[in-house]
Parts: C-alpha cells; sequence; structure tokens
C-alpha cells in the first residue's frame, strides 16, 4: 500500500493543475445538484420496537387527525401576587388570547383553560393547550410570531405568561457560531505549529472543500435516501475534525521529509506513502465507529452515522490526492522561513536540525526512564476521573433542564407549581378495546387499575374515538418526567397490562413524550454493549492488520474505553451532581442525556484511534528500520508528538466552545467530547501508551507466526520505500511522469 500511495502522491503533486482543476470540477457539479435537489424529508424521529412507537402508530390509524407527535404549546397564565386568575378581567384576557390563536396560522386546535377544567386549585394559574397541523421544528415562523405576540398581549392586560411544549422547538443546523470559532482557534493552532502561514491555511482549506463535498451530496441525495436536514449535523463535525487532522499530518510529514533533504516531488510521495497511509487506516476505523451506529435500531443515528462515514471517506481521498497537488503549488514555502534557511545547508543540516531534541523527545525520554510510575499514575487518574459514572443515570432531559431565562423553563416551572411535577410528564395509556366484550367497561377497569398505583395523582375519564374501539387515558404522576419514580411508574402499569387483557380483552399500551423519552433511554442503554463490542472489535482487527502486533491494538481498545468512562464520570459529576455546574452556566441538575454515551463513543473512538494510528504507526516504522523499542518511541514522538497536540488542541477547542451555549444538552456534548479527547490524547496516547511500549520492548510488536503468514503486510510504515527507487516521470508540470496504478507494496 505505501508504495502505491507514494505513487499517487508525487503524481498528484506533479499533476497538481489538473487534480485540482478535476476537485473544483467535482465540488461544483455537487454544488448544482445540491442547489436542484427536492426538500429534505422531516425527520421522523420513528422508534421502531418499541411500546411507545407502537401506541403513536396506533393512534394515528384510530384516531385520524389527531396528529399524535405534532407540534403543541402550553401557554401559562399566572395572575398578579394575591389575585385569582378566574377574576372577570383576568379571564377576559386569557379568552381573548385564546382566541387569536384558535384561527392562527396552523393551529388546529385551541382550547380555553376555563372550559377544559386546566385551572389549578389555588385558582392562580391556568393553562391553554394549542395543537399544530406539523411536526415540532417544523412550526413556521409566521405561526411562532403569532404565538409569542398573543402571549405579550395576555402580558399587557398584567399576567405573567409563559409558553411551553414542543412549538418552539428550533431544528439544530449544521454551521453557526461554534464552527465560526472552532476554525478561528484552529488557524491559531496550526500557525503556531507550522510556523508557516501558507502551511497552517492548506489543511483549513482543504478540511472546508471535503466537507462541503460531503454535505453537498446528503443535500443532493437526501430526497432519495430519505436524508433530513439535521442528517449532515455529524458529518459537519467530524468531517472538519478528521479533514484538519488528515491534512495536518500529512502536511507535517512533508515538511519533515523536506527537512530530511528530499526534493518537493519526492517528500509528497514519502509523505503520502508514510502518513498517507496511517490516514487510510485511521479513516476506516472512524467509518467502522460510525456505521456501526447502525446497530443501535434508531433509524436517524444510523442516517447521521453513514452520512459522516461518507464525509470522512470523502475526507481521506482530500488528504491523499487534493493536499499533495495544493503542497505542489507551494513547494518548499511550507516551510517556515527559519527551516527553509536551514534546509539550504543540504540533506545533512536538514537531517541535523530534524534530529534536534524537542518537547516530544524530552517527555518520551522522561517516561523511557520512569514508565511504571506515568502508566500507574495515568490508569489511577482515569479510574479516579471515572468513578461519578458508576452513578450514570439516563434520561432526555426535557424544559426542566433549561436556563431559566427562558420561557419554556418558566413555564415548566409555574406548572410544576400550580398542578404538580407531574403535570409536566402525563402518561397517555391507550386502550385498544376491539377484542373487548364490553369496550367501555374495559377502559374503565384499565382507568381504575391505574388510578390505584402508587405514584398516581390523578386519571382522566377515558376519550373514546369514533368507532368506539379505541380509548385514550391520562394519568398525571406525582413525580417529573425525567425522576426516576416515574420511569418506575411507566413499568408498573405496563406491567399490568397481561393481567388487563386476560380480564378485559383490551390490549394496553403506555405512550406519550415522557414514555417515549424512557423507551428511548432504554433502548439506546441496550444498545451501548453491542455497539461497543462491534467498533471495537472490527477496529481491533484493523489495527491487528496495521501494526502486525496483538498486544498493540488491545491497548489502544483499553485506552480508548478509560478515556470514555473518565470523561463520562466528568459529564456525571458536573451535570448530574451539580460540581462546578454553576462555572459553566448549569442551573439544573438532571440524567445525563440517553444518546451521550454512544454518541462520545463513536466520536472520541474516531479522533483516538486517529492519534493512536498515527502516533504508534512513527514509532513502528522506527522500530522496522532497525532501532530498539524505547529509541523507536522516542522518534515518533519527535516527529509526531508536537503535531498530535496540535490536533486535540484544535477539537478540544471546537468543542469547548459548545460549553458556552445556552443549551444544557448542548453543554454536556461539548464538555463530554473536549473532556475525552483531552484524556485520550495526553493521557492515555501521550503517557499510557509510551509507557506500555516501554514495558513491552520487543513483545510490544510479537505476532504468532500463524498469524504472521495470513495477515497480509499492508506496508504502513512504508519499509518498500527505503529500497524502492523512484519511477522516472515526465509531465507538463515537471521533468518525469508517473502513473500510481501500480503498487509494490500491498
Amino acid at each position: 500500500m505505501a508504495t502505491f500511495l507514494y505513487r499517487l502522491g508525487r503524481w498528484s503533486f506533479l499533476r497538481r493543475r489538473l487534480v485540482t482543476l478535476l476537485w473544483v470540477a467535482v465540488l461544483a457539479a455537487v454544488g448544482v445538484l445540491a442547489a436542484k435537489a427536492p426538500a429534505a424529508p422531516d425527520d421522523g424521529f420513528a422508534m421502531p420496537g418499541t411500546e411507545a412507537q407502537k401506541a403513536f402508530d396506533l393512534m394515528d390509524e384510530r384516531f385520524p387527525g389527531a396528529m399524535s407527535d405534532g407540534a403543541s404549546a402550553r401557554l401559562v397564565f399566572v395572575a398578579p401576587s394575591g389575585q385569582k386568575i378566574t377574576a372577570t378581567e383576568h379571564q377576559q384576557a386569557v379568552e381573548k388570547t385564546v382566541a387569536e390563536l384558535a384561527h392562527s396560522d396552523q393551529v388546529v386546535g385551541a382550547t380555553s383553560p376555563f372550559k377544559a377544567g386546566a385551572v389549578s386549585q389555588d385558582g392562580t394559574t391556568a393553562y391553554a393547550t394549542v395543537n399544530y397541523s406539523v411536526k415540532p421544528g417544523k412550526v413556521s415562523e409566521t405561526a411562532t410570531e403569532t404565538l409569542k405576540d398573543s402571549a405579550q398581549h395576555a402580558r399587557d392586560a398584567g399576567l405573567t405568561v409563559d409558553i411551553g411544549g414542543t412549538a418552539l422547538m428550533e431544528m439544530g443546523e449544521a454551521g453557526g457560531s461554534a464552527e465560526a470559532i472552532g476554525m478561528a482557534i484552529s488557524a491559531v493552532v496550526l500557525v503556531i505549529t507550522f510556523g508557516s502561514l501558507l502551511a497552517a491555511g492548506l489543511p483549513l482549506l482543504t478540511a472546508l472543500i471535503g466537507v462541503g463535498l460531503g454535505i453537498g451530496l446528503i443535500t443532493a441525495l437526501g430526497s432519495t435516501l430519505g436524508l433530513s436536514t439535521t442528517t449532515s449535523t455529524l458529518a459537519m463535525m467530524l468531517g472538519l475534525a478528521v479533514g484538519i487532522d488528515y491534512a495536518l499530518f500529512i502536511v507535517s510529514r512533508y515538511r519533515a521529509e523536506l527537512l530530511d533533504g528530499h526534493e518537493p516531488k519526492e517528500a509528497a510521495g514519502r509523505a503520502v506513502g508514510t502518513a498517507g497511509s496511517a490516514v487510510v487506516f485511521a479513516g476506516l476505523t472512524v467509518i467502522i465507529a460510525l456505521a456501526g451506529l447502525s446497530v443501535v435500531g434508531i433509524p436517524i443515528l444510523a442516517k447521521m452515522g453513514m452520512a459522516a462515514a461518507g464525509t470522512v471517506v470523502i475526507a481521506v481521498v482530500v488528504a491523499l490526492t487534493f493536499v499533495p497537488a495544493l503542497l505542489g503549488f507551494l513547494g518548499r514555502r511550507a516551510l517556515s522561513r527559519k527551516d527553509r534557511k536551514a534546509s539550504k545547508g543540504g540533506h545533512a543540516a536538514g537531517a541535523a536540525g530534524g534530529d534536534r531534541p524537542n518537547g516530544g523527545t524530552r517527555w518520551a525520554r522522561f517516561v523511557l526512564r520512569r514508565p511504571v510510575a506515568v502508566l500507574v499514575l495515568g490508569v489511577v487518574g482515569l479510574g479516579v476521573l471515572a468513578l461519578p459514572a458508576l452513578d450514570l443515570r439516563l434520561g432526555l432531559p426535557g424544559d426542566e433542564a433549561k436556563p431559566t431565562s427562558t420561557t419554556q423553563r418558566r413555564a415548566y416551572d409555574h406548572l410544576s407549581e400550580g398542578f404538580g411535577p407531574g403535570f409536566n410528564g402525563p402518561l397517555t395509556v391507550l386502550v385498544d378495546a376491539k377484542g373487548a366484550a364490553d369496550p367501555k367497561a374495559a377502559a374503565q377497569k384499565v382507568g381504575d387499575t391505574v388510578k390505584a398505583l402508587p405514584g398516581v395523582v390523578a386519571v382522566t375519564p377515558a376519550v373514546f374515538n369514533q368507532a368506539g374501539d379505541t380509548a385514550m387515558v391520562t394519568a398525571m404522576p406525582a413525580t417529573g418526567p425525567s425522576d426516576a419514580a416515574t420511569t418506575d411508574l411507566v413499568h408498573a402499569i405496563r406491567d399490568k397490562a397481561d393481567g388487563l387483557k386476560s380480564e378485559t380483552g383490551a390490549t394496553v399500551l403506555v405512550s406519550g413524550a415522557t414514555a417515549m423519552n424512557i423507551d428511548v433511554s432504554q433502548k439506546l442503554n441496550d444498545a451501548l454493549l453491542p455497539y461497543l463490542a462491534v467498533v471495537v472489535g472490527l477496529a481491533v482487527l484493523l489495527l491487528l492488520v496495521v501494526f502486525r502486533s496483538i498486544l498493540v491494538p488491545i491497548k489502544a481498545a483499553v485506552g480508548f474505553l478509560l478515556s470514555v468512562v473518565a470523561a463520562l464520570g466528568a459529564v456525571v459529576a458536573v451535570f448530574q451532581w451539580g460540581w462546578l455546574a454553576e462555572l459553566i452556566g448549569v442551573e439544573q441538575t438532571g440524567p445525563v442525556m440517553s444518546m451521550m454515551p454512544i454518541f462520545m463513543i463513536g466520536v472520541v473512538f474516531g479522533l483516538a484511534m486517529d492519534y493512536e494510528v498515527f502516533l504508534v504507526t512513527r514509532i513502528r516504522e522506527a522500530f522496522v528500520h532497525g532501532e530498539e523499542p524505547g529509541e523507536a518511541v522516542v522518534t515518533g514522538f519527535r516527529y509526531n508528538a508536537r503535531v498530535v497536540t496540535a490536533a486535540a488542541l484544535i477539537m478540544i477547542s471546537v468543542f469547548a466552545g459548545f460549553i458556552g451555549m445556552s443549551e444544557p444538552m448542548i453543554k454536556m456534548m461539548g464538555l463530554g467530547l473536549a473532556a475525552a479527547v483531552a484524556f485520550d490524547a495526553f493521557v492515555v496516547r501521550m503517557a499510557i501508551v509510551p509507557a506500555v511500549l516501554v514495558l513491552l520492548g520487543r513483545r510490544a510488536w510479537w505476532l504468532p507466526a500463524k498469524l504472521e503468514k495470513i495477515i497480509p503486510d499492508v506496508d504502513v510504515e512504508g519499509a518498500k520505500l527505503q529500497t524502492a527507487a523512484p519511477a522516472p516521470v515526465t509531465g507538463a508540470d515537471g521533468p518525469e511522469a508517473e502513473s500510481p496504478r501500480h503498487s509494490v507494496g500491498v
């Protein structure tokens, strides 16, 4: 493989104008296709196989037009202190507001709280429910403004009015301030790393082009493959991350080859042949992690994973072809002025400069002297940080987790104070009485049974469909939607279902937003271990081929698990326990977002394996070329520690930027991902990995003889490049020409 990639990199360098033109043409074509593509479909956050989803589907069938998963808003009206909401002037203001909304755009129903009995016992609080004909996130700007204006009219009349529900939900889109801040920080880190504006700009340019292609293809294929606008979120995040990383490593290796005295075209070929091989296998590990999201069983996650995997493929191809082509335009200007002057002294001077001790060399020699202490300190430190993860409680936080400055959070608090905490998370009990002899008696029995359960404060009378064979009963829990007692109550109702079916002939299903959140959390929790087994198992096999070692891939996987569990511990400590919560603006503790563990594994695994492959392949390269195991570690760190550090700092800065967002779930993702990358890059890859390799010595690279014969030699370290002479080349962009079609290595 190294020989093929060497030829590809050299060819791209020499044919730089052709390669650049081809990439520009592809980008333009994809842009045209994306512009002409039909609108992307709705997300349809379906949860196949869950009881809540089954109930939603049945409601849509038996209650046509009810839009069970449609957007809704709750306007909460609170009277001034010492007054009642039922006072004539306040009641008139509420009625006027509801009447305005009833005839507004996309609204299918708005009921007065005084007709629906939605007034608190103390008479201070009332709420009106407004139902929309579209799903959450699809409420038009006109309808949203009408909702806000109507609430303001009631405020002008002296009432406190806040809005809850899903009508104000905004769908996240790729792009925005976080990405802009991340790109700015990346530029600063790259300039410091390379000491050259041109070299620093190249990874940013190629990463943006790769992401542009990926997002363009997602948009162009959206209607055909059912890819929604939110599908591109993960593709944007990871596309930028790996796009910068892959270009960064190839440019760094190109600069090192120039300093070793090679001509620019030879340096480009060797950079792609060595660092490019690492890019290919690092990309494959990321693709495995993303494609593995399909085993979770949640369609939107599977689509996001596959779309992001496609963007990573593009990033790899860009790094292998477009990066060396752009290096052809830069030539020696990819070096800083200081390095260009030093390299004029010839090969010896360049080599001597490359061999000078740097921070990576000094750190590696420190680990070489104290491997046991570094290993124990790293493992124990991560273990201590991981302890809070033992108390991990998963859920899907709702309005209760939002800042108190938001109207959604204030509406939630008003309802909790006026009607009890469980009012914000009602349970919809669906009674399918088609098989019952007396549907009304069956629904009554179900209602009585649910009402008798501990933790239920109220049960509404059954509401039947037009056919009279299906009923909905609403149960109000005594606890909030994210409370563990509410989860226990949902399970308790479902445990009664079999007995009720035997007794009445009716099928009982529990649904509603609260039950759906519980089912999603359970499904994600159940999928966590299978997902880990698939992703880590396949990655270990791939790394077995890359490193031709059994212990190194196992060490890589164990180190990744340590960093992820430690990061989860940090998330639990802050968002669940409340440690340092005020420092980052977390106003309400609660369960950790149920998607967080799987999301962290998918994103961080890819980045962790990037750092592992880039760092350890350089160590193995030195070992294969004759260095002793300890000195090979020093050599790997001399050349790649600075670049891995830069790549990690870029990602940490990007993810940490999300901590400043107001949305708690975004804060959680930012903190978790930033912590995971920091732990993995600086504790696992920079400390534990070299310590383990030093302690293992030559045994680190041991492979049984039988496997030695079976496993193909992909020559990631570029051993064949040391003996293969460059082929003669002629062409428009140089005196030589060659084709990348033939490869000596596999």
